[in-house]
């Protein structure tokens, strides 16, 4: 039995010693830098010395200089309370509009609330007249305010002339019907307002035509100018245009009450309603009394002529002469004093 162990023991002998001689070829080798280099580490030159883990990384000191102070250095101190007010601080001089001299008395600024509006210059009438009429103390002519109506009759107007002969205000002609314009409207509604005339348009009511299209006809044609006078609904039998036709005094009011509602709501101010005696007779006595009135009159007073209505202008003569116009020209008067004329204008 014991010969059988030898072969073990020698077997085992070789085997460490091979072990042994494999791990002293690496560390021989592990001294010896390796030949492969990459771009982005700088290999060292030679050895780095080893430091002790945890010791800090020796650093160049500067040259030590003195601090310079331009006093001795102040001692710490504990808040200490202001002494001005907390907030925006005041200033110490006046604001500008402090420093404004005190307006004196006779130098007062006037009360822009009761400053009195703007009035035009109202000139006195110098109108002849081709036919004159007497009125004896009812006449015309004691009254302040005088103006005329024109259309393409009259042709070319002298306005600033006309104004000056006393031409206060005028009612242009705008349209006929449901499709005819005064050729002469534009320029002249142009021109009237350029020479300081209150003006305003008038449209002549046919009665076989819808009062709706004519309505829309004339809002079509006559601006909507905040200083301009109520416009004007013109009825009365006309024998001489092709619609001959007349109707009941009812379907009269009714188709003019069409019409003047569509105008107020559009240009804000109740239509004034002319007319000759005939038609009124016949058709407005003593109706639509909340409308105002213009009232063609030309051989006596209104009072005589439409006994009870009450009239804001008279058409007194068709036939006036005046400066400014060739041929002949309508008329008219205000009814009231310059004071109730201004008072009136202002109130549109």
């Amino acid at each position: 039995m014991r010969p059988s162990a030898v072969p073990a023991i020698l077997l085992a002998a070789l085997i460490l010693s091979g072990c042994a001689a494999s791990s002293g070829a690496e560390d021989v080798l592990g001294n010896v830098p390796s030949p492969e280099t990459t771009n982005a580490i700088a290999q060292p030159s030679g050895l780095i010395p080893a430091a002790a883990v945890g010791d800090p990384a020796p650093q160049a000191s500067p040259p030590q200089q003195a601090l310079r102070w331009a006093g001795e250095v102040p001692e710490p101190q504990a808040l200490v309370p202001a002494d001005r007010p907390v907030g925006m601080p005041l200033p110490t001089d006046k604001p500008v509009a402090l420093l404004m001299p005190s307006n004196p008395a006779g130098d007062a600024m006037p009360d822009v609330g009761t400053r009195s509006p703007t009035r035009g210059q109202i000139y006195g009438h110098r109108f002849r007249d081709a036919k004159p009429i007497n009125f004896g103390s009812t006449s015309p002519r004691k009254l302040a305010v005088h103006g005329v109506d024109v259309s393409r009759w009259q042709g070319e107007i002298d306005w600033e002339t006309l104004r000056r002969q006393g031409a206060n205000f005028v009612y242009i002609k705008a349209t006929d019907g449901g499709d005819h314009l005064d050729p002469m409207f534009k320029k002249n509604w142009r021109r009237a307002k350029e020479a300081g005339l209150k003006h305003g348009a008038y449209h002549f009511f046919y009665w076989c035509r819808t009062a709706g299209e004519q309505a829309d006809w004339f809002i079509r044609n006559v601006p909507r100018e905040a200083n301009a006078l109520p416009p004007v609904i013109d009825v009365e039998w006309n024998g001489e245009s092709s619609c001959k036709r007349r109707i009941s005094p009812a379907r009269v009011r009714e188709k003019m009450q069409v019409f003047m509602d569509k105008l107020e709501r559009h240009y804000g101010q109740r239509p004034i309603i002319y007319t000759a005696p005939d038609f009124y007779r016949d058709n407005l006595k003593g109706q639509l009394l909340e409308y105002p009135f213009w009232l063609r009159s030309v051989a006596a007073h209104p009072s005589k002529v439409y006994p009870g209505r009450k009239w804001v202008f008279w058409q007194y003569s068709g036939s006036g002469l005046s400066e400014g116009v060739e041929g002949k020209i309508d008329l008219n008067v205000f009814n009231g004093n310059e004071s109730d004329w201004h008072d009136w204008v202002a109130s549109r």
